[in-house]
């Protein structure tokens, strides 16, 4: 796997709003109950870990608060059901990879949030109203999953590409190019960042050796010293040339902050701008597009189909 997909992945569980959560609710239970628990729990559990206590929660209870958590509840109901099967691919991945069919929240790297931080994203009185539509894009895909070859894929998404997705490699061979027209209207497509000179030079200094050893760069190296060395087809930068070291797109997109690493870097008043387009690492579903095609009527599934190339949708 090559390192722009080491990157990619590092973000995949944080998803959009860098921390993938989902709603408690109550304790259940004392220690001696925990097998019994687990044994209500169903089929596929999580095991959360809490102060006031530990339980096993059903996947499917826990795939709500997930899916509330990684796109838009006013969202339209088919791309609320297309990220929930995205969830609960992910889940079983993981806990195919770990050989069992109950797994710690822990290793999922998510985080079960309480119904106070739902009613402070969403808003007390929408709360209700929320839940109960996540929740039923959740109870309408049950069980269902994505699959390339009889395997779970590594389902990546995103909220906003650059106007087309990225292909992935050979361990990803379901994500190929995808035009996006729609991200393009988007209010947010399109971001502009400016640093001083020696701001950027210090976050560029941030970034770890490479295979190399360090990299190292002076102010006085930008914007002269900067040089894009490739783009992708969707036109995020893969290879970019600083003040005489190579560094990935993604390693200057996290280190300085932008939204993703379809960049564009120049000179301002202020020292060095960068013009981004797109949120997020451009591999697997763009839920800005998903939303906007299910305006026009397409199911999940069609939704998808398109941005998922050859998977089949199983339960």
């Amino acid at each position: 796997m090559n390192r722009r997909f080491l990157w990619a992945a590092a973000a995949l569980a944080a998803g959009p709003y860098l921390g993938t959560m989902a709603w408690t609710g109550t304790v259940r239970g004392e220690e001696a109950f925990y097998e019994q628990q687990q044994l209500e729990a169903g089929k596929y559990s999580v095991w959360l870990e809490r102060g006031e206590g530990s339980y096993y929660m059903d996947m499917e209870d826990y795939l709500t608060g997930v899916a509330a958590m990684q796109i838009p509840a006013d969202y339209e109901a088919e791309a609320l059901k297309a990220q929930a099967i995205i969830a609960r691919t992910y889940i079983r991945r993981q806990m195919e990879a770990a050989g069992t069919s109950e797994i710690a929240e822990a290793a999922l790297d998510l985080d079960y949030p309480e119904e106070k931080q739902l009613k402070e994203m969403w808003g007390t009185a929408a709360f209700p109203a929320y839940f109960e539509k996540v929740e039923e894009a959740v109870r309408a895909t049950e069980g269902r999953v994505l699959t390339y070859e009889g395997e779970l894929i590594d389902p990546m998404f995103f909220r906003l590409s650059s106007g087309m997705t990225r292909s992935g490699d050979f361990l990803h061979p379901y994500f190929q190019n995808v035009d996006c027209p729609e991200d393009m209207e988007a209010a947010d497509f399109e971001e502009t960042r400016s640093f001083s000179y020696e701001e950027a030079a210090a976050a560029i200094n941030s970034i770890p050796e490479g295979d190399t050893g360090p990299r190292q760069i002076a102010p006085q190296e930008l914007p002269e010293g900067i040089q894009i060395i490739s783009r992708d087809p969707a036109g995020y930068v893969e290879e970019i040339q600083i003040g005489g070291f190579v560094f990935t797109g993604e390693e200057i997109q996290y280190a300085l902050g932008l939204s993703s690493s379809c960049f564009f870097a120049g000179a301002s008043e202020e020292g060095l701008r960068f013009t981004v387009k797109g949120k997020g690492h451009g591999y697997g579903l763009s839920q800005y597009t998903a939303n906007e095609k299910a305006k026009d009527g397409w199911t999940a599934d069609d939704i998808l189909g398109y941005f998922y190339k050859n998977i089949v949708i199983s339960e």
